[in-house]
């Protein structure tokens, strides 16, 4: 097998990728390789929308270029897969952006050569739904002319504080050599060091139940809530009274979506269903889940009418859009459906969010953006993400946004318990 100085292509340029070709791109030749030429036009000119890397971070990493030509990756030796896998309208695992992206590898593929996926996927998936694409494309052997390793993501968007280099990487690859090589390969740019598995299935089933706990975990702190709220105790004064106790996990209640924590669990269960094992606890955590948002907006139209106040053609605001705070990613943002579930109730929805793209939001909900809110001009404001430009805000500006006996529903407790007139 190659030399350490192998060079590196880093297929899929999205919040995974970028970081890691950049960091890889510091102090060995990477090729960075995406299908949109407009996000490579882009990374030349030193911009990242993602805004994962700051313009001189890009120029740091001086042995790292662009390109959306599979030709031009042919020279590379070690291919570290790292594209969306995403679940389709009824929850079912799509791997079509991972299959398209082993064929292309597949293509160019030439003994000796090492393929490392990143993608979340369920346990089996890299050698017995990647590899033999590979082979395929190829006409190289699997563990003869070419091998395998598996090394989850575990990038956080919008965490400055938490990179990649510190955070441990598991490892794992198709051979115990390949295992050791892969690892050595990783801790070149991870210094918080490494985790090499005992295989690429458990490698992959660690990765898929990381996001899978955090669900069942925010899930039940859900549930906990919609049953404190009908007792009229306030939920965040019940987690951090619990919290005292040293074991007490300090999950929160709220919106459970973008691409890793709403569809990972989905992997999971895909697999297991197949196996012929139907999975309970996952599934029902999942339901309650993908619920919360008609919950929130059943519980603003409730309150209003409480409160004298008409819904149907009332004007709300829904303050954020993307999946999580600081980050302009709108992947499986669960705030559409609060905002599909106050116009089924006949209120007319504004949406403002300073980090999501308009002509995004625009492409995949058919929501324009309110760039401006008025003000004094809504009957109700849902504090729907916790952006720092709306904690920094406070309550009387967010309540100025309304009109005079306006509501004010804060999702992500930005506000003190008194401010707020609604909390989930």
């Amino acid at each position: 097998m190659s030399g350490a100085q192998d060079k590196i292509c880093v297929i899929g340029l999205g919040y995974v990728g970028l970081p890691l070709a950049a960091a890889f791109g510091q102090q060995r030749e990477v090729v960075g390789f995406d299908i949109d030429p407009s996000r490579i036009a882009e990374l030349r000119k030193g911009e990242d929308r993602t805004r994962e890397l700051e313009p001189e971070e890009l120029a740091a990493a001086e042995f790292l270029r662009f390109t959306s030509d599979p030709a031009k990756i042919a020279d590379c030796s070690i291919y570290i897969v790292t594209v969306p896998t995403p679940v389709d309208a009824s929850h079912r695992p799509d791997l079509s952006p991972l299959l398209a992206a082993s064929a292309i590898v597949g293509g160019v593929l030439k003994p000796g050569d090492l393929v490392i996926y990143e993608s979340t996927v369920y346990p089996g998936a890299t050698e017995e739904d990647c590899v033999p694409v590979l082979e395929a494309r190829s006409g190289l052997a699997f563990n003869r002319d070419f091998f395998a390793g598996y090394s989850p993501e575990r990038i956080n968007p919008g965490d400055k504080a938490r990179r990649l280099k510190d955070i441990v990487k598991v490892t794992s690859g198709s051979t115990p050599e390949v295992a050791e090589r892969v690892d050595a390969l990783y801790r070149e740019v991870v210094a918080a060091g490494t985790h090499k598995a005992a295989s690429i299935r458990v490698a992959e089933a660690a990765k898929v139940i990381e996001n899978s706990q955090r669900d069942i975990n925010i899930a039940l702190v859900n549930e906990l809530a919609k049953i404190f709220n009908r007792m009229g105790i306030d939920t965040q004064a019940v987690l951090e009274a619990a919290g005292t106790k040293w074991n007490f996990l300090p999950f929160r209640p709220g919106l459970v979506g973008g691409h890793c924590i709403g569809v990972d669990p989905y992997y999971l269960t895909h697999k297991a269903e197949q196996l012929g094992y139907h999975p309970e606890i996952l599934l029902a955590g999942r339901r309650l889940n993908d619920g919360m948002g008609a919950y929130a907006a059943g519980e603003m139209v409730k309150a209003m009418l409480k409160r004298g106040l008409p819904v149907a053609g009332a004007r709300v605001l829904v303050m954020g859009l993307t999946f999580k705070e600081n980050c302009p990613d709108l992947r499986n943002t669960r705030v559409i459906d609060v905002v599909r579930s106050l116009e089924e109730y006949g209120a007319v929805v504004d949406v403002h969010d300073p980090h999501a793209d308009p002509e995004e939001a625009q492409e995949e909900y058919g929501i324009s953006l309110v760039p401006e809110p008025g003000q004094g001009a809504y009957a109700g404001v849902v504090l729907a993400v916790a952006h720092s430009e709306f904690r920094a805000m406070g309550a009387e500006a967010v309540r100025a946004l309304g009109s005079e006996g306006a509501l004010v529903y804060d999702l992500k407790y930005v506000l003190a318990p008194e401010e707020a007139d609604l909390r989930l």
